[in-house]
């Protein structure tokens, strides 16, 4: 009989499987403690409880531990981490430093679910999504590597790996309430950033649920017919839904949202297309960061000439909206946005 993943239990029903059996209930927070807080990778780790008690719970359960695959290291830091899931699968994710701080960039899902044309996770099916523990066990890795290699703790954290968080809904949410919980991590959620390709339901669902992370938007267009070229399923979700959605997620939350937004050459590097990113950063209260493309092999997608984004930025500060230019990290080791895919499954 297939064993049980104990991380898939609550603090409650832990308590219940030990007073079930004639033990303490106490037991249960001892065990949710070393799991959760401590990141125990086997039961025998948990070193206050009897060896009688380890022996049951080995009988009774599994911990579905993450396994790191693979480590790259850039030659400006950044870390890429192919990790192992239970069932063989792989994801990636990143440790980005700077001077100040640590920042993770974690995965939702194996593969993804939509189209965008210049990411190689896109390149990938779908496989499935990913279990809560297994988000959590990203961020413990990257957090237990910012401790050995600069000497802090994992400053923030960016749902940017591969997938969609929003159609991953549930267990992202659950994952970053473990994240940002006492019994967790105790990390604020004022360093979590989720970012969305654009899903306007699920947008207008996290202000209804009154969540304190961040939201960012991988925008790259405010023009429906050049955005739907590039990514598809904007003929779904067009840009009229998602200006709703957001205007929903400041009323709610009167948090700003941040655009991602990259420039290619003819593709959206036409006066009319800063223009329409300058009336579309005016629905709220935005900052907008224009990304440097990591090239994936498709000559379709050019990094933009340097004076193309000159005067984005210009007519951004113009409009007093808030813009930064985002040079990217780990490209050398196909980390940096947008270059996160699995190549053995790639091949």
């Amino acid at each position: 009989m297939d064993k049980k993943d104990i991380r898939a239990l609550s603090l409650e029903e832990l308590k219940q499987f030990f007073t079930d059996r004639g033990d303490k209930s106490f037991r249960g927070k001892q065990v949710y403690e070393w799991l959760w807080h401590k990141v125990a990778y086997n039961f025998e780790q948990m070193t206050n409880l009897s060896k009688e008690c380890r022996t049951m719970l080995e009988e009774n359960f599994v911990i579905n531990h993450v396994k790191i695959d693979k480590v790259q290291t850039s030659i400006d830091g950044t870390v890429k981490n192919a990790i192992r899931l239970y069932d063989g699968l792989l994801v990636e994710s990143v440790l980005i430093p700077t001077d100040t701080r640590t920042t993770a960039c974690v995965s939702s899902q194996v593969g993804c679910s939509f189209d965008c044309k210049f990411c190689a996770t896109a390149k990938l099916k779908r496989m499935r999504n990913l279990k809560p523990d297994e988000i959590y066990d990203q961020v413990c890795v990257i957090n237990q590597q910012s401790l050995v290699n600069h000497n802090h703790k994992l400053s923030n954290i960016v749902f940017m790996g591969m997938g969609e968080p929003l159609l991953n809904y549930k267990n992202v949410i659950a994952s970053i309430d473990k994240i940002t919980s006492e019994e967790g991590l105790g990390m604020s959620p004022k360093r979590i950033t989720l970012s969305t390709s654009g899903v306007p339901k699920m947008i207008m669902k996290m202000a209804d649920d009154d969540v304190k992370f961040n939201l960012a938007v991988s925008l790259h267009s405010a023009i429906n017919e050049v955005r739907t070229r590039i990514m598809p399923f904007n003929e779904k979700f067009p840009l009229e839904d998602l200006a709703e959605s957001l205007r929903h997620w400041y009323a709610k939350t009167q948090n700003k949202v941040t655009y991602e937004y990259i420039v290619w050459k003819g593709v959206n590097d036409r006066d009319i297309d800063i223009e329409a990113l300058v009336d579309f950063a005016k629905i709220i209260p935005c900052k907008v960061n224009i990304i440097e493309y990591n090239y994936i092999g498709d000559d379709d997608f050019k990094q933009a000439d340097p004076r193309t984004i000159n005067k984005y930025m210009r007519a951004l500060e113009r409009n007093g909206i808030v813009v930064n230019l985002r040079k990217s990290r780990g490209e050398d080791i196909d980390a940096a946005c947008g270059q996160l895919a699995n190549k053995e499954e790639l091949e």
